[in-house]
């Protein structure tokens, strides 16, 4: 214990763990396989971060999040402790040092995407490493019963055998009873292991610290209550005005979580329309770009982040006052997940839920998208390879690009279900589909290093260019090297379609061979190609994921309708927990306590309403925000008047019935 205080204190300044931290860190420090069960803001990285300072060797930490990994091992280097991070767009050059650094003893921390662990360089380096042990961040995406089940973390079990005496920990903030069963048998060295919580009578419903065993795995849970977290729905007849409402009277860093890209962009514009400090955040931006809003978003140079679920995982930011989801989202796993970003430092903070009727039909068309029949999906797998041109019995192990705007043009599909059954197929064995491949660009010098300094004729913004080059790339004279254009018109000081135009310039001019960055999906056959009436899609792959994912769906739905008990009760009983209290603060407990709406203030706020409209002109809803009524009182006050037909809504306009 005194070792790890010791660290503690040495590394991070406290004096001692919180909950169950010291738990976990004695079991896998102790070599057990261990699961650890964290909410959101419960501390989770320094789990791992202590006990790897404590063993000999290197930690490996497995996380889809390259956002993470930098983030972390940027905090890890300025605290002297040595990390490194391997993900997608390194240069060969880089990642082998990393990994012979890692060999020769001289990394700690090793971060590394669950991509990358296939890799065969990776793998015959690993056999020369000293492992203290494997760390499992966001372990719920190894379970198929999972809200995020990725297929690439099924890797890790052959890490497991690879090094059958390295224990493991892993670790996750969103696991049902089911979910954590399955996590421990996918982790389990001995895969023949059929032990569930059932048969070992074992329970996980409680909501204090606690250890229990399953398969080979120490299993440690603090409870996912969050007491200064108020959890909301608002029943909004327009969203638009709520999220402006809301934000306006509700200080501090928020967050606001919508479906798509397009809705990210024009909610953001629609917030700094009306006068609110917004920016918005997706998978789409250029990783500088990403890293810029993000950054001043964390230091307070911008209020609100609009984003899709793309943002947040890994993000330490503790004030955050408030979490809208402005669309529902598909899951109470990835809800609580997005919601426990709001009040990480301890203070009030809230979890609001915008809902309207119309998320209803919603969500259920959500069901039939991301599962279409079986038959569609056939059609789909038909249809692809009359796209390519394969025929039966050819294809297998052939790579190719789809442009899947062109694919359901040509085939009168939508492009969301074409997506969703290439899933399918990919889990079914058919095809390899990687939808957000993305090929950086690729640059090399075509003359040498004293030839270009000799350089005549050269613009300013080419030399800015030509330096930031140089200063922040190496090798690029001997072969193709990665770059990213948005870093590098940041390093030039020019803008993105500016530094694009100076490389195209450059390489026309062969001093520079320069080839843009290409972000475009890639399917490859896994098999020969088969007739429609052939195609297998086992009860394991649809019947049973389809079945799992319209609970969800349901679950969701039943909260966001529900008005009879707690909504913290009503999250804390989706994992598992029973026997959890009342947390007085949502809008439910609110409204039973009678703090919510008072007849009063309902009635005075409809006569403010009616007082508005009494000149009989139509009105646009945002005019509302200035009658300064409070949110809860606002919303009742108009959901009434609109039922009982005294203010007729269509859109964004309102008028007198």
């Amino acid at each position: 214990m005194s070792d790890y205080r010791q660290i503690l204190k040495q590394y991070w300044g406290y004096d001692s763990f919180r909950s169950i931290q010291y738990d976990i860190i004695e079991s896998i420090g102790s070599g057990h396989d261990t699961l650890g069960l964290m909410p959101t803001g419960g501390g989770k990285s320094v789990t791992f971060q202590v006990p790897a300072l404590a063993k000999e060797g290197v930690c490996i930490v497995i996380t889809p999040l390259i956002a993470l990994m930098k983030d972390q091992v940027h905090h890890l280097r300025q605290l002297g402790i040595q990390a490194e991070a391997i993900y997608s767009g390194l240069q060969h050059d880089t990642i082998l040092r990393i990994l012979e650094n890692s060999i020769l003893g001289n990394t700690k921390l090793l971060y590394i995407s669950p991509e990358r662990l296939s890799s065969q360089l990776f793998q015959k380096k690993l056999s020369h490493m000293r492992v203290s042990f494997i760390t499992v961040d966001e372990a719920h995406c190894i379970s198929q019963w999972g809200y995020d089940f990725r297929p690439s973390y099924l890797e890790i079990a052959t890490i497991r055998h690879l090094l059958p005496n390295v224990p493991v920990l892993a670790l996750t903030a969103t696991a049902t009873p089911r979910v954590i069963t399955d996590i421990c048998e996918k982790l389990t060295l001995n895969s023949h292991c059929e032990a569930t919580l059932s048969k070992r009578g074992l329970s996980l419903r409680s909501h204090t610290p606690q250890e229990r065993t399953l398969n080979s795995f120490r299993v440690f849970k603090m409870s996912f209550e969050r007491k200064n977290l108020a959890y909301m729905v608002r029943n909004a007849l327009n969203k638009d005005f709520e999220l402006i409402h809301t934000l306006d009277g509700q200080p501090g860093s928020a967050i606001v979580y919508v479906r798509s890209r397009r809705h990210a962009r024009e909610i953001a514009q629609h917030l700094t329309d009306a006068g609110l400090s917004a920016t918005f955040y997706h998978a789409g931006l250029e990783s500088a770009e990403k890293d810029q809003r993000q950054r001043d978003w964390q230091h307070d140079r911008v209020r609100i982040m609009v984003a899709t679920n793309a943002f947040g995982m890994g993000i330490d930011k503790s004030d955050v006052r408030t979490v809208i989801h402005y669309d529902c989202p598909d899951s109470l796993e990835a809800y609580f997940q997005e919601a426990g970003r709001a009040g990480r430092d301890g203070q009030p903070a809230k979890a609001i839920l915008l809902y309207n009727n119309s998320d209803h039909a919603k969500l259920m068309k959500r069901i039939d998208d991301t599962y279409p029949p079986r038959d569609y999906i056939r059609d789909v797998y038909e249809h692809l390879a009359y796209y390519y041109q394969i025929a039966t019995g050819d294809g297998y192990g052939v790579s190719h690009e789809f442009n899947i705007d062109e694919f359901c043009h040509r085939f009168h599909h939508y492009p969301i279900r074409v997506h969703s059954a290439l899933l399918i197929l990919q889990r079914a064995g058919y095809i390899d589909y990687d939808a957000e491949a993305d090929n950086q660009a690729r640059l090399r010098f075509l003359v040498g290093r004293e030839d270009l300094y000799r350089l005549d004729r050269v613009t300013p913004d080419e030399d800015r260019v030509i330096i930031a080059l140089l200063r922040n790339y190496g090798g690029l004279f001997a072969d193709y090297g990665y770059i990213d254009e948005s870093f590098v018109a940041q390093q030039a000081g020019l803008s993105q379609p500016q530094t694009y135009d100076v490389l195209k310039a450059l390489s026309q001019r062969r001093l520079i061979s320069f080839i843009p960055r290409k972000q475009v999906p890639y399917i490859r056959y896994l098999q020969r190609r088969e007739d429609k009436e052939h195609i297998q899609l086992p009860r394991q792959i649809y019947e049973d994921r389809l079945k799992q994912y319209r609970q969800r769906i349901e679950a969701v739905l039943r909260y966001a309708q529900s008005d009879d008990k707690c909504r913290s009760r009503q999250l804390l009983e989706y994992f598992g927990e029973t026997g959890a209290k009342d947390c007085h603060q949502c809008d439910i407990c609110l409204a039973d306590e009678g703090r919510l709406v008072t007849k009063e203030g309902q009635k005075e706020a409809r006569q403010k309403i009616l007082d508005l409209l009494a000149d009989r002109q139509q009105h646009h809803i945002t005019e509302l925000l200035r009658l300064h009524i409070p949110t809860e009182e606002l919303d009742a006050a108009l959901r009434y008047l609109v039922q009982e037909e005294y203010v007729l809504h269509d859109g964004g306009v309102i008028e007198k019935g």
